[in-house]
């Protein structure tokens, strides 16, 4: 008898918790909608009061923030490290050149298509990737998917009767709808179609960290023994972060793509992967508006390592050799600074200054 009316007690209880919890993620998804919509609508109209190339910046800094959010929801909430992150973008930019190509990329739904199968081929290397990497840790887990980055031009280079080498691919894209005008700016399309797709990204992020598999993957990169002793299946729960992680770098992958109109295994490589990891490291792993500081220090960093090469007139060829390294340099150097200062990121620093 005793036992029956505990295990009503509990029925009862789990009854209450779910009634609860259900208003409750409705309001969660209801706010993160809302800010959603009302940051879209703000940014839309900056478009219009900006320069093409500024609109380029934004579309460029979007396409980023389709990425870094899922490697923080990768390193930050799950305690798994990524350095191959470039190579999944690049897994989701080729489906969309080979997609354009394949169709013709003069019709209006062929580049939701193309993008659609960018995301879906990163999804599937991710889930194989996240597979291995589920019996990896710390520094083996890095190495293995540094391996992944280095891998990406030798990939394109064995297979360049499909990749195109070393070249890349090119492909077209179909003009802004008529129904915006006939001088509707190009750039400023770009810019609508990348903030579409970080807006979904980030909107998708928020509320899955704030969901029982958020929960899930926190209790797995804080301790991975309580949290299997507490009905936790690790590996699963690795390899769905890593496939989710994934998707972002896919759908980031394709946006960079179709702002370049072009594919090339070299845009790819393990500086960029490099640099993913030291974007999210800035902007701060603790939560998703980290991303949004990474990707903005990401962008505006490259002037000014421009304006040093230029500064230091080292003449053409030494400026050739540092035109890959420099940027790295310093936003390596921009890294240190705000380790020093704020050990949580631009985000938690911006946040003391608030409060303050």
């Amino acid at each position: 008898m005793d036992s029956r009316v505990i295990d009503e007690a509990r029925a009862g209880g789990a009854r209450r918790a779910s009634e609860v919890s259900s208003p409750r993620r409705v309001n969660t998804l209801l706010r993160h909608l809302v800010i959603a919509v009302v940051v879209g609508v703000v940014v839309v109209c900056a478009t219009y009061q900006i320069s093409p190339f500024r609109n380029y910046q934004l579309a460029t800094v979007a396409a980023y923030l389709c990425v870094l959010p899922g490697l923080i929801v990768l390193t930050g909430f799950n305690g798994q490290i990524s350095l191959g992150h470039g190579a999944l973008m690049a897994a989701g930019a080729y489906p969309v050149a080979l997609s354009q190509n394949l169709l013709g990329g003069d019709a209006w739904w062929h580049l939701p298509v193309s993008i659609l199968a960018g995301v879906v081929v990163a999804v599937l290397v991710g889930a194989v990737i996240g597979v291995a990497a589920a019996r990896l840790h710390g520094p083996y887990l890095a190495g293995a998917t540094l391996a992944v980055a280095v891998s990406v031009p030798a990939v394109a280079t064995t297979f360049d009767g499909v990749f195109g080498g070393d070249a890349g691919l090119s492909f077209a894209l179909a003009p802004a709808p008529s129904s915006l005008g006939a001088y509707f700016p190009f750039e400023r399309w770009q810019a609508w179609v990348a903030l579409l797709g970080a807006g979904i990204v980030m909107l998708l992020l928020a509320n899955l960290v704030r969901s029982r598999y958020g929960r899930t993957f926190r209790a797995v990169r804080d301790d991975e023994v309580a949290a299997a002793l507490a009905g936790i299946h690790v590996g699963r729960a690795r390899v769905l972060a890593f496939v989710v992680s994934a998707a972002g770098a896919g759908l980031g992958g394709a946006m960079f793509a179709v702002l370049a109109q072009s594919v090339s295994p070299g845009a790819y490589g393990l500086t960029l992967s490099l640099n993913l990891v030291l974007a999210v490291v800035l902007g701060g792993l603790g939560g998703l508006r980290g991303a949004v500081w990474g990707a903005v220090a990401l962008v505006a960093l490259q002037p000014v390592a421009d304006a040093a090469t230029g500064w230091l007139d080292l003449g053409a060829a030494a400026s050739q050799r540092l035109e890959g390294t420099l940027p790295l340099a310093v936003f390596g150097l921009a890294l240190i600074v705000v380790m020093t200062t704020a050990p949580g990121g631009l985000d938690a620093l911006v946040t003391r200054i608030l409060r303050r």
